[in-house]
């Protein structure tokens, strides 16, 4: 039986967690579907990724209406992908903040995105007819935005590299050193790398570690409340993209075709991370595009619904 299309057949609902790191920082996760991060100041709001649609955004306001009453000033965008981002309208917030690499993906590339993972995550687009379309930034920087969000609520927003996608952006508070990281940093979760830059994914990862957080909120996974578990999620994405790209590039040396290096890869990585949430969603893109860039394509290809679907038939026949 042919392997149903990326997440198509998942469409069991999570359970919820609404978990406060520090007074007043919070996170939305949701057993490995994408988090969401909550920073309130003295006079408003942050939210770090939306969700994908208005409706799916409702819940994430409906949580922080339990802990405050003040307006959402600010949507981060940790990077460009529609599950993450197309519930920003929902918020109703005057900034959307994304890095400057980040708003030339949306431009490039975001309707492309857009109609490619509505059918790859079904159960994450209720009621896609909410959306208005895509998300725009109204506020870009190149490296560095600092917040001030009252007098002791700091929020460094940071571009430290490329990995996940080129416009990777984290939210870190220095004083109490809790880092929302977006999909830099996966836990429990397979990272998708479709549209990734795995020879500077590592590196870049390294400079989080360098922050040292004691709190972190990955992309997908549960949040993390010790700085061992932090370090572990790091590490652990880190080795994850490493064997991914040195297993790829293997085959690529020797010659071998896409189809072939697939036969190769899959299972040498299933023996290791066949558990973590996503595994046989993201696999097939994540070989893809090492692929790619093993043989010396630095910029990702687009990923259309056609494109998709394609490729998934190819490699799974």
């Amino acid at each position: 039986m042919a392997k149903a299309f990326a997440s198509a057949a998942d469409l069991e609902e999570k359970t919820v967690t609404f978990a406060e790191l520090g007074s007043g920082v919070y996170a939305y996760t949701a057993e490995g579907d994408p988090n969401t991060g909550v920073v309130v100041g003295d006079d408003g709001v942050l939210v770090a990724d939306t969700q994908a649609t208005p409706v799916m955004a409702q819940d994430v306001i409906r949580r922080v209406r339990e802990v405050t009453d003040k307006p959402f000033h600010h949507v981060l965008l940790t990077h460009y992908h529609a599950v993450r981002v197309l519930g920003a309208s929902a918020y109703g917030a005057p900034n959307v903040i994304a890095s400057r690499n980040t708003m030339e993906m949306v431009a490039e590339r975001g309707q492309q995105d857009y109609d490619s993972e509505v059918g790859r995550f079904p159960r994450l687009f209720q009621s896609v007819e909410s959306i208005p379309g895509l998300t725009w930034p109204t506020l870009g920087f190149d490296e560095r935005l600092t917040l001030y969000m009252g007098r002791d609520r700091v929020v460094e927003i940071m571009h430290v590299g490329k990995g996940h996608t080129q416009g990777d952006t984290i939210a870190w508070l220095p004083k109490e050193k809790i880092l929302f990281s977006g999909d830099l940093v996966e836990y429990g979760a397979t990272p998708y790398c479709g549209d990734s830059h795995l020879t500077d994914w590592p590196q870049t990862l390294e400079k989080l570690k360098e922050l040292g957080p004691e709190k972190l909120v990955p992309g997908r996974g549960d949040a993390l409340m010790t700085k061992a578990d932090c370090l572990d999620a790091i590490e652990g994405t880190k080795a994850y993209v490493t064997a991914l790209f040195q297993t790829v590039k293997g085959c690529v040396d020797k010659g071998m075709s896409l189809k072939e290096t697939w036969d190769h890869t899959y299972p040498e990585l299933e023996k290791k991370y066949h558990n973590w949430v996503i595994f046989e969603h993201c696999m097939p893109f994540n070989v893809s595009r090492a692929y790619d860039e093993a043989k010396g394509h630095v910029r990702p290809q687009i990923w259309t619904a056609e494109r998709d679907k394609e490729m998934w038939a190819n490699l799974n026949d």
